[in-house]
């Protein structure tokens, strides 16, 4: 396993080098699920990596209900936000609120959902976490969080690495579902996965993985979170 890991690393870092680069934090326009995204300079790419279309294309009816009031948390380019609306908007009261520090982010997200037509139902904001939504309740919050533990070093390091954003996230989440409401949380066997998702049951989730992507060296892992209800989960 460990020769799988080294060997597939060495091969994504080949691959940057050879075909990204020239798309990395740049202005570019991209693909992702067959729909077109402008990525601003100073914003996560997500076609670069492996995670993002894994996540979107795994959405359905059960995952996000027509009509759900959704938050996409660390929202980037906007690509959550965009496919979470073309669930929501199914029924009449469907909305997604956006949410990212970076400025060029926010930018980027109101660009796409105008490109991607889907403006009239998704509103984007600047800030920290839930600072942006302060006492708004959500049926569905999506998270697709930084992976590697450290002090970002810029806006856009910060799509990649975090002291404390998942902690943070974790102790306040719960605050800001409806009764019925979920998480969508996208983490990969890079990370901690046991520990993040401890991190959550302390707080009185639940976890259920519903979709998995099996990589050479790695597994991208979707799980939906649940507060337990007293009783029962």
């Amino acid at each position: 396993m460990n020769l799988r890991r080294i060997v597939w690393r060495q091969w994504l870092k080949l691959r940057f080098h050879v075909g990204q680069r020239r798309r990395f934090n740049r202005l570019v326009l991209e693909r992702v699920g067959g729909r077109p995204f402008l990525i601003l300079p100073e914003v996560f790419n997500p076609t670069l990596f492996l995670t993002s279309e894994f996540m979107v294309t795994s959405f359905n009816e059960r995952l996000i209900p027509p009509g759900s009031r959704v938050l996409d948390m660390g929202t980037g380019s906007g690509v959550g936000a965009v496919f979470a609306a073309q669930w929501a908007r199914q029924g009449s009261a469907g909305q997604v609120i956006a949410v990212d520090i970076n400025p060029a982010a926010v930018r980027c997200a109101r660009i796409n959902a105008i490109l991607n037509e889907v403006d009239g139902c998704v509103a984007v904001r600047q800030g920290d976490l839930f600072t942006a939504v302060p006492g708004e309740r959500f049926d569905v919050v999506l998270f697709n969080p930084p992976y590697f533990p450290g002090e970002p070093q810029n806006m856009l390091d910060r799509a990649f690495r975090a002291s404390d954003v998942i902690d943070r996230f974790a102790a306040q989440a719960g605050n800001h579902l409806t009764d019925q409401g979920s998480i969508l949380l996208l983490l990969s066997t890079d990370t901690a996965v046991a520990d993040i998702l401890h991190l959550f049951r302390r707080q009185g989730f639940v976890d259920e993985l519903v979709a998995e992507n099996r990589l050479p060296a790695e597994t991208v892992l979707l799980f939906r979170l649940s507060l337990a209800t007293e009783g029962g989960s």
